[in-house]
């Protein structure tokens, strides 16, 4: 519950950033939000209109200002996401458009867009797929990195093709290169028909929580479930997409896809038992979990025996 008054007492006057963060951050800890300092210093950085680190340099929050403080912080203290309350993500070296609808990019999945941005260096002209898209932010990652890559988004969901979109327009008028954004399902067998044996890299952020899996308030009351929860096992995309994968991918082409931090077996092993890729690879997030697999598409009609071996790497 927040320990924020309604109203700030009349007469308060102008009050200082460091005194309304403290203010805001004792209210998120006592909610049980993580990292609450560091979320009270950006949503005051969002009502001054400043960036977060010029805070100790701003001016006094007027009575306005710590009224508005104060109801974003009762939201984000009732577990509304951050970045529903500002409207946007930081994602690699991005802003981008978030709110109802779609599925708020992780810093985890920063991993998984870096490594594609690796993978597609040094290859000319490459064909770069983002499935199940979402905000784009993958997608928009790779184009603003590699401005000589093609990228094709993908998404289903009338809701989030509404902010991919919008994201999409705006980092072209920003300078980067357009996005190509197509309404799809991930899991039809016909999936990018024209594309089929074309791909450089494929990447996917799919749902993936196991069904029965009990998420943070943050997720549950405000992430799309369908962008979430993966079925039983939460691998009924990941499925399809490893299958529809080894067909759009060139020979040599790459394939990534981050997944629940049970799946460190499961996916690698999807991969293995498909029969077209190779160099199978775990990699770790930064705290050290599974958290996607990446695999190369064989150059050869040869099928991989199932169960064949694969690797660990920390990310």
């Amino acid at each position: 519950m927040s320990t924020l008054p309604q109203h700030p007492p009349e007469g308060t006057g102008p009050i200082r950033p460091s005194a309304a963060v403290a203010r805001a951050a004792r209210a998120l800890t006592a909610a049980g939000v993580g990292s609450a300092r560091v979320e009270a210093e950006l949503l005051a950085a969002y009502v001054l209109g400043i960036p977060r680190g010029r805070l100790a340099l701003a001016d006094d929050l007027s009575d306005d200002q710590l009224v508005r403080l104060d109801e974003l912080t009762r939201r984000r203290a009732a577990r509304e996401p951050l970045q529903h309350l500002t409207g946007r993500a930081g994602f690699r070296h991005l802003e981008l458009s978030v709110g109802p609808g779609v599925f708020v990019p992780r810093p985890e999945t920063e991993l998984l867009a870096g490594w594609g941005v690796e993978q597609a260096q040094g290859r000319p002209d490459p064909v770069v797929v983002d499935l199940c898209s979402g905000s784009g932010a993958i997608a928009l990652a790779v184009a603003q990195e590699l401005p000589g890559a093609r990228v094709i988004a993908v998404e289903r969901s009338t809701a989030a093709l509404a902010w991919l979109r919008r994201n999409a327009a705006e980092r072209a008028a920003a300078g980067d290169r357009p996005i190509e954004v197509v309404e799809a399902d991930v899991t039809a067998p016909d999936l990018l028909a024209e594309l089929v044996g074309r791909v450089d890299v494929l990447l996917c952020n799919p749902p993936y929580v196991p069904d029965d899996v009990v998420v943070p308030p943050e997720v549950a009351g405000h992430d799309p479930a369908e962008a979430v929860f993966g079925g039983a096992d939460g691998l009924v995309v990941i499925r399809p997409v490893v299958a529809r994968a080894a067909v759009l991918l060139r020979p040599g082409g790459v394939l990534g896809v981050e997944h629940d931090d049970t799946h460190g077996a499961a996916v690698p092993e999807l991969f293995a038992e498909n029969g077209g890729f190779t160099a199978v690879a775990e990699h770790l997030d930064l705290t050290g979990r599974p958290r996607y697999a990446t695999a190369s598409r064989r150059a050869d009609c040869h099928h991989a025996p199932i169960g064949a071996a694969w690797q660990t790497d920390s990310s």
